[in-house]
């Protein structure tokens, strides 16, 4: 199965490699994201006839209409949204934790993967398309510092549980991808752009990378279409599952 594919978030880390994967398999790709520069590497690098940049901030509506408003012809039939655009902010317990991070948290991996996905829904039903949510093992798993980044990401994959409930009977596919640690420009962003912070954390690690994830969504996306898979969680073998934390007394 080849077709169009619309990626967000597809600048950098795992979106950035789903768009050369979806490309290098032959589909058509709608590549979102706020960084012109990088959305014009990514054409430079694949092709404008096989990648078109749609430069706009996923939290903005308007420019979001606009910009699907805008396609041309070719990639106007959308069969695959991978909503991959989301980030973490701040490392802080909740009681320390700055509002607006969370609001801008809330917002993107939330509200705007929400109305993107109601926006091309029709679309998807009338081709029978498909749906790949990014999601994350702090869905599942709390972590010290995870609060609304985790609940963020359950949200995610309880979204894509209902929306496959919703959508019984109209041949739609839908996945939540529920990866642990992976080595992008996560840890950068979360902590304000701190390099020794990100390598501190990947460091010696083997982290996967986002070029792992992109060839899972692949195969998502390609396996025969009375396929679903509901739920997919990966972890690299250095990641393990994190220990029940006890506070003891004086």
């Amino acid at each position: 199965m080849t077709g169009t594919v619309l990626i967000t978030g597809a600048t950098s880390g795992i979106g950035e490699a789903a768009a050369h994967a979806f490309a290098k398999a032959g589909w058509r790709v709608i590549a979102t994201g706020r960084r012109s520069d990088r959305l014009a590497a990514l054409v430079a690098a694949l092709g404008a006839g096989n990648v078109h940049p749609a430069r706009f901030d996923i939290c903005d509506a308007a420019a979001r209409d606009a910009a699907l408003a805008a396609l041309p012809e070719r990639f106007r039939d959308i069969d695959l949204l991978v909503n991959n655009a989301g980030l973490a902010l701040g490392t802080k317990p909740a009681q320390q934790a700055d509002p607006v991070q969370w609001q801008r948290m809330i917002d993107t991996n939330v509200s705007a993967l929400a109305a993107m996905t109601h926006r091309l829904l029709p679309g998807l039903i009338a081709r029978r398309g498909a749906i790949i949510n990014l999601s994350s093992v702090a869905a599942t798993y709390p972590y010290a510092g995870g609060n609304v980044y985790g609940a963020t990401k359950a949200f995610v994959e309880q979204f894509s549980l209902g929306l496959r409930s919703d959508l019984h009977g109209t041949g739609v596919r839908v996945t939540s991808i529920e990866p642990g640690m992976v080595e992008t420009e996560f840890t950068l962003v979360r902590t304000g752009g701190d390099r020794a912070a990100s390598d501190t954390l990947y460091r010696g690690a083997q982290p996967m990378t986002g070029e792992d994830i992109a060839a899972v969504l692949l195969w998502v996306a390609q396996l025969p279409p009375h396929l679903n898979i509901n739920r997919l969680e990966l972890m690299p073998v250095s990641q393990s599952f994190a220990g029940f934390q006890v506070a003891r007394g004086a």
